[in-house]
């Protein structure tokens, strides 16, 4: 039996329903619009009457700030109607609300669903309404619920079809690979088409299944394997004197970096690294830390733990989720930064400080000014602020530094950036070859149908579609999950466990798995799901940050999953390390990928580009201005601009405070208004405190101070700063 409740807050705490009253009568003019209600209905099956009831002021109600109607609430004199996730997408107050009942009754799982319902007070003609309904209810991720109670909330399940065989792909014509690349939207270009046919008939002499070809599309994604940096720059054509002599010093920078071994391509990528290559082959960069896993940027230094000097490992990660928050800005946010987060985890670290950096338009233009099949710049800054903030503050991460830019550029496409630091003990990171018998352990959350394509998705060029038919690709985060993944790796004796690691962030089980080890045997029938009708081409590209794949050896799995076990965290034994170099899926028994490692290494085909740099004209560089005939003017045009006001409420949604390791607060000066200009966070050690250890962040270029005698003055004044700190403390 499905039992039904409404929870609204009562006067003085209707925060949200206040807000958003007043944004529908500012920005949609609403100018009969009364009133707003907001209400959370919750429906239930599978808990008893008795369990039902004490849940009622303990689970879905506080009694001090809640008010709840069973059954029914009185709608009349209002126009309601109601939103909900749409099917497949994950929810994390019916998932949370799921996991309390079960505690609660000590039994098997209930089935939960959730909606908010909107009642409006006033005058308001349809089109108003319909209005209303488009500005709130973003149709990639949520679509409006009916208001009518249901009998069952077990949801219809087809059985999946098995996997397909593209018939006839490798004897396709230029016209039918054209057709075909255009029917299943492939983030790979027709080269890399051409190739995989070649590949197919050459090499493994049949078609492949749609697996196959979308399993190897998501490796070779821009996101993945990163073409955009990696195309061969052949002919470079140069028609500025200053940048023809930095160019040179380049060449020769990769002459000494390369002697005597095969160079790599002239592109964007070697002229990004090619400096520290240098560097490191003169010896200067000793402190680097280089493994073959793929994780987070990675440093050695020596901090002192409760006087004693101790090696640790340091890594910094920033992200990118300029796609994700534009189509979807919460749930794109919140994983934008769950997803820096899984990089630097998978290395075994533990991350305690973050930095946020965005780009947006004007906030404060109309829906009237917003562009066809986009969400307005409003929406998109406070959803965004929303997502990533709620996934900071509910996993326990300090933000230290956050800063948001202001230009017509960021209206295309918004730019959300999360940059990161952890830190751990760096004998509590082992990293070795895995070896045939090996074991590879999916660990955390379970495989749904959000974030399937999302690294295909962020490597495709968008058009004004994208925001109804790129939904799936968007994951939604569950920070507690990541939370207890977090707490696992903290353990020395779990880490040491691992022999390699890597996260589900893109690609799921195509790219997590597959970089583990050259030989793998997985089996899709053995991957933990969030429902049922997932089919093996979902369950192999779909993506999220509260998974990790570890290599474990066989004796020690029975240990690891005990770990695990404590920590409340599901783990599944999903593939083994064979011998022979392919990677090879198994669902419901059946193969449906089998691919050489060397053909899946080739990256696709080689791509090549031409370059030709002019000399930039500065009377349109926006940074190069001529002086200002009025110096007063232009001074009072600059503070006018949105640029320069305060970001106070912006920065205090997010807690800088988390762990006690922040130095500096986002704000300082006598009133507590003067925004800081970096972050500055001590290190957090599971044996005390360090006297040394402060990583210090200015603007948005992280570095950290190692206190050798390269960084002693850097080290005088954090030292100096941190003594400050512990003074006001004690005081």
């Amino acid at each position: 039996m499905v039992k039904r409740i409404y929870v609204k807050k009562k006067a003085g705490f209707d925060i949200i329903a206040k807000q958003t009253l007043q944004d529908l009568k500012e920005n949609l003019q609403l100018k009969n619009l009364e009133d707003l209600i907001l209400l959370n209905r919750y429906d239930v099956s599978g808990v008893s009457n008795e369990a039902f009831e004490k849940a009622k002021t303990t689970i879905f109600s506080e009694p001090q700030v809640d008010e709840y109607f069973e059954e029914d609430y009185p709608f009349e004199g209002y126009q309601v109607f109601g939103i909900e996730y749409l099917p497949g997408q994950f929810d994390q107050r019916a998932n949370s609300l799921e996991e309390c009942l079960q505690i609660l009754t000590d039994g098997k799982r209930p089935i939960a669903k959730t909606a908010t319902i909107y009642l409006l007070k006033g005058n308001l003609a349809e089109e108003e309404v319909t209005k209303i309904k488009k500005y709130l209810i973003n149709s990639v991720d949520s679509r409006e619920c009916s208001l009518e109670k249901v009998d069952s909330l077990e949801d219809a399940v087809d059985t999946p079809e098995d996997v397909a065989v593209i018939e006839g792909f490798t004897k396709m014509t230029e016209e039918d690979a054209e057709k075909f690349y255009q029917k299943y939207g492939f983030a790979m270009d027709l080269k890399d088409l051409k190739f995989c046919q070649k590949y197919f008939r050459d090499t493994e002499k049949r078609d492949p299944t749609i697996t196959e070809m979308k399993m190897i599309d998501t490796y070779w994604s821009d996101h993945c394997r990163h073409t955009t940096f990696l195309t061969r720059l052949e002919v470079i054509d140069i028609k500025w004197d200053l940048l023809q002599k930095v160019y040179e010093e380049y060449l020769k920078a990769r002459d000494f970096v390369y002697e005597g071994k095969k160079a790599k391509d002239v592109c964007l990528m070697d002229v990004a690294t090619i400096a520290v290559k240098e560097l490191k082959k003169q010896g200067y960069l000793k402190d680097i830390d280089e493994s073959e896993e793929i994780n987070a940027c990675s440093i050695k230094a020596e901090i002192l733990v409760d006087g004693k000097p101790e090696e640790y490992l340091i890594m910094f990660k920033n992200e990118t989720h300029n796609h994700p928050t534009e189509i979807e800005p919460f749930g794109g946010a919140a994983t934008c930064l769950g997803g820096a987060i899984r990089d630097p985890l998978s290395g075994r670290v533990y991350v305690y400080q973050a930095m946020r950096v965005t780009g947006c338009g004007d906030p404060r233009k109309t829906i009237e000014e917003t562009l066809p099949n986009k969400l307005p710049q409003r929406k998109l800054t406070i959803d965004a602020a929303r997502g990533y903030s709620s996934y900071g503050n509910q996993i326990g991460l300090a933000t230290g530094q956050v800063a948001e830019i202001y230009h017509e550029g960021y209206v295309a496409k918004r730019m959300e950036i999360g940059a990161l630091i952890g830190a751990a003990p760096k004998e509590n990171v082992v990293r070795k070859r895995p070896e045939p018998g090996d074991v590879v352990i999916l660990l955390g959350g379970r495989t749904g149908r959000d974030g399937c394509g999302g690294a295909t998705g962020s490597s495709k060029a968008h058009n004004s579609s994208s925001l109804s038919t790129c939904g799936a690709e968007v994951q939604k985060g569950n920070a507690p999950e990541e939370r207890k993944i977090q707490r696992l790796f903290r353990e020395k004796e779990v880490t040491k466990l691992i022999k390699r690691c890597n996260d589900f962030g893109s690609g799921c089980v195509s790219v997590a798995v597959r970089q583990l080890a050259d030989g793998l045997l997985i089996n899709l029938d053995k991957v933990p799901k969030k429902y049922e009708g997932l089919d093996g081409t979902e369950l192999a590209i779909s993506e999220s940050q509260e998974r990790m794949a570890v290599v474990v050896a066989k004796k020690d799995v029975e240990k690891f999953i005990e770990y695990a076990e404590k920590e409340n965290i599901e783990a599944s034994i999903v593939a083994k390390v064979v011998e022979e170099p392919r990677l090879q899926m198994f669902w419901r028994g059946k193969l449906i990928v089998d691919i050489a490692r060397e053909f899946l290494n080739t990256n696709g085909d080689v791509k090549n580009a031409n370059v030709e740099i002019r000399k930039p004209d500065y009377t349109k560089n926006p940074i190069h201005k001529p002086n200002p005939e009025n110096i007063i003017e232009e001074w009072k045009k600059t503070i006018a601009s949105l640029n320069c006001c305060s970001q106070k409420g912006l920065v205090e949604r997010f807690d800088s405070t988390i762990g006690a390791n922040t130095v500096i607060m986002p704000f300082g000066g006598k009133y507590q208004l003067t925004p800081a200009e970096g972050m500055v966070a001590r290190i957090p050690t599971l044996k005390g405190y360090t006297n040394t250890g402060t990583i210090m962040t200015y603007g948005y270029n992280p570095y950290i101070a190692t206190f050798s005698p390269f960084h002693s003055a850097i080290y005088a004044v954090i030292e100096s700063v941190t003594k400050y700190v512990a003074l006001r403390r004690r005081l």
